[in-house]
């Protein structure tokens, strides 16, 4: 998506689905290199499992943070418990871990538990 066409609201010419919610977007094996590739605004991807206790309490604060980033920034989650090649390609040893990638490059990577606050400083920082 050009950044230029973030304020117009844009949606998928397929399916013509919004293409921000404001949600975090669920990335798997099948759709993760497609995101990173066909982008020009940068993608923050959580790390996440869902019976880890930390996990579950950072996820209300991404899911803030996205209400508040998006349409500029990508905010999407990865499952380590389903998705195990993608945690594994990046190296991820604990979680939950933000990754921030700009033109497919990792720029950024923060583990532990963040507020939405923080998340938006971190990536703030890096964009």
């Amino acid at each position: 998506m050009p950044s230029e066409r973030l304020a117009q609201r844009p949606s998928c010419d397929s399916c013509k689905q919004a293409m921000f919610t404001g949600h975090p977007s669920k990335f798997s094996s099948r759709n993760f290199q497609f995101h990173l590739e066909n982008t020009d605004i940068p993608i923050v991807v959580f790390f996440w499992a869902p019976g880890h206790e930390s996990c579950q309490t950072m996820e209300t604060a991404y899911s803030q943070a996205a209400a508040r980033l998006e349409p500029w920034v990508r905010l999407a989650k990865v499952n380590t418990e389903q998705e195990i090649g993608i945690p594994g390609l990046y190296h991820i040893r604990s979680i939950p871990t933000l990754i921030l990638f700009k033109a497919e490059r990792e720029v950024a990577r923060q583990s532990g538990i963040m507020n939405a606050g923080e998340i938006m400083s971190w990536v703030s920082k890096y964009i």
